[in-house]
């Protein structure tokens, strides 16, 4: 587990549009804030990551760059970027099971054939701009996910009050 104040391993990820996107190479105004999802299988994560896509302006105007990631393959994460509704969030792929370990993640085995055989429940990483963790939601489940209401509304507080990172020992 990373605890928040430390700072966050290397991130290095393939991108849907053919690119890499390099954590160390993240200079937001104020945070950078990672969704790990599950994968094309989960109806949850499409719901959540269209909210996303819908909230983007309001994440920029926070200083807040965003992008998503899972351990999807690069074939079914394209055809995830073509299917769902999220044009403008940036999609990682092949995120392997020994990094999300290194985050904190935990793994799952599929239990159905629609889901593959192995992947990562979802988490929510908000990191500072010195690529520190700041504030983290981790899932073992689908369901329970922080509300974007909830996380814009955490943001403001933290950015209007210079509230610090909490949970550090």
């Amino acid at each position: 587990m990373i605890k928040p104040r430390q700072v966050v391993p290397d991130l290095t990820i393939n991108l849907v549009n053919d690119t890499k996107w390099n954590l160390k190479d993240q200079k937001p105004e104020n945070f950078t804030l990672i969704f790990v999802y599950r994968g094309k299988h989960c109806p949850v994560c499409k719901k959540q990551l269209e909210q996303v896509e819908k909230k983007i302006a309001d994440f920029k105007e926070r200083g807040v760059n965003l992008i998503a990631i899972s351990a999807n393959t690069e074939e079914v994460a394209k055809d995830t970027y073509k299917e769902w509704e999220i044009e403008n969030l940036p999609i990682g792929y092949d995120f392997s099971i020994e990094e999300a370990k290194k985050w904190g993640l935990f793994i799952s085995n599929g239990i159905s054939d629609k889901e593959p055989k192995q992947f990562i429940e979802p988490g929510l990483f908000l990191i500072d701009k010195d690529h520190k963790m700041y504030w983290q939601s981790i899932q073992s489940m689908p369901f329970g996910r922080p509300n974007l209401k909830d996380v814009l509304g955490g943001i403001d507080y933290i950015l209007k009050e210079g509230y610090p990172a909490r949970g550090e020992d």
